[in-house]
């Protein structure tokens, strides 16, 4: 395991650039004889350890996997921040295709992982993303007790991705009381990028409040498990043709980031983007192309933090009802950034970045 600012690599060029600064730490870590190959960044402990989940992903290069950390850690301090938690943001990535690591091979390589992010002494908390589930953290546990996200008959609190969707809804439902004078989107056309592990929970929320949901997902058998149950729900082609899709009042990206990006925005015909993906907007800037087409952005980072409210609430003793009430004050937190852009004249991303970051000024400021 190497801290980058230690030893030269071709990423560190991707590390010090101007849009990704301002990281504490981050770390480079190897075992050759399981295959690991990960990158852990810190991003802010200022309000306290770094929490955030890890990603198994098959990246291109090491420096498109650096990347990927610095932005998800930044994200995360300003998610841990809005959601009034006590943790600072971080995130790690291991490289690779999850599928190749199965059985005995997989669980060597994440009790690798797992001595890795035991070496930080507890300045990183970890826990699931995309690639890596419950029993995965079970694993990892085994080499670290910093890390959550496990399953109940191992002290943690199981799936997070249940109040990540809840928290999304309540995004959603401010949107339309911000927007629409009413929370509830009963009549509301909804579209829903990726109905995996959090947008089929997403999907019933939708439904049970009287919405008419629109799905699509480059897997077949996650909208076939849709459709059986709710043969109502519509499906569209690919996600190009759901944002086009005529009188889409809500569209929710719930796969992976950079959904928001210059092909996608202009041909939007959603009046509200609210969904689960992380880092939505692909470059600075498209917060901006949101506002000038009317759009309203609930930002990813604070509708998305009903999973990290769940797993931060494990490190103190799980209890599901007691996250469930953190996780609806989403909506309040969603209403006052709206409040917040509208006064200050800017967009809701922006509004939303001030607040985070004058929490984790005062409490740097405090130490």
């Amino acid at each position: 395991m190497t801290d980058v600012t230690g030893e030269p690599v071709d990423a560190l060029h991707t590390l010090f650039h101007s849009d990704q600064g301002g990281h504490e730490q981050v770390v480079l870590c190897q075992d050759r004889a399981s295959g690991l190959k990960a990158v852990i960044a810190i991003h802010s402990t200022a309000l306290g350890p770094a929490l955030g989940g890890t990603r198994f992903y098959p990246y291109a290069s090491e420096q498109a996997a650096v990347a990927d950390a610095l932005n998800l850690a930044r994200g995360m301090s300003y998610k841990n921040a809005l959601a009034g938690l006590d943790h600072g943001g971080g995130k790690a990535v291991i490289i690779g295709d999850p599928e190749a690591f199965e059985g005995d091979r997989r669980t060597e390589l994440l009790l690798a992982y797992g001595r890795a992010v035991a070496s930080l002494g507890g300045r990183y908390v970890t826990a699931c993303d995309v690639g890596t589930y419950v029993a995965d953290m079970d694993v990892v546990a085994r080499e670290c007790r910093w890390t959550t996200g496990r399953s109940p008959e191992n002290g943690g609190a199981g799936d997070s991705s249940v109040l990540t969707a809840f928290g999304v809804f309540q995004g959603m439902r401010a949107s339309a009381q911000h927007l629409w004078g009413d929370p509830t989107l009963r009549g509301r056309k909804v579209g829903v990028a990726g109905v995996g592990k959090v947008g089929h929970h997403l999907v019933e929320h939708l439904l049970a409040d009287g919405a008419e949901v629109t799905i699509t997902d480059v897997r077949e058998e996650s909208v076939r498990r849709i459709t059986e149950k709710h043969p109502g729900v519509a499906v569209a082609s690919d996600t190009e043709a759901l944002i086009r899709t005529e009188g889409l009042d809500i569209y929710a990206p719930c796969a992976l980031g950079g959904a928001l990006n210059d092909d996608t925005v202009p041909v939007l015909t959603a009046s509200v983007v609210c969904g689960a993906a992380n880092n939505q907007l692909a470059h600075p800037g498209v917060e901006k192309d949101l506002a000038d087409r009317a759009i309203l952005y609930a930002p990813d980072y604070v509708v998305n933090a009903g999973g990290v409210i769940q797993v931060a609430d494990e490190l103190h003793g799980f209890d599901f009802d007691r996250c469930r009430g953190k996780a609806a004050k989403i909506f309040d937190t969603t209403l006052a950034i709206f409040a917040r852009a509208k006064s200050d004249g800017i967009p809701p991303a922006a509004a939303a970045d001030r607040i985070a970051e004058q929490r984790m000024a005062d409490a740097a400021a405090r130490r």
